[in-house]
């Protein structure tokens, strides 16, 4: 593997990192302001951020795999026959 790969499957790795940390965040926080806002709070609105995130790991995943196979066939590997053991 290069060091492009490489560089990639950890930015892809940080990435997702910071993504999964968001989502946390995300929830602490819509947790803490439903308590203190009630009806007032923006449901629809922090259903909207947590789609983008769920879409940025969705991404994440798609990309790694994309990766993955890329690295695979340039190695003389078919994508989809390999066993982990």
């Amino acid at each position: 593997m290069s060091s492009a790969e490489s560089e990639a499957r950890k930015a892809l790795a940080r990435l997702g990192r910071a993504a999964e940390k968001a989502e946390r965040d995300l929830n602490a926080l819509e947790g803490a302001l439903k308590t203190a806002e009630g009806a007032d709070f923006p449901v629809e609105e922090y259903a909207a951020v947590r789609g983008a995130l769920r879409r940025i790991l969705e991404f994440t995943d798609e990309e790694a795999q994309r990766l993955q196979d890329k690295l695979l066939h340039a190695g003389g590997l078919e994508p989809g026959r390999v066993r982990r053991g």
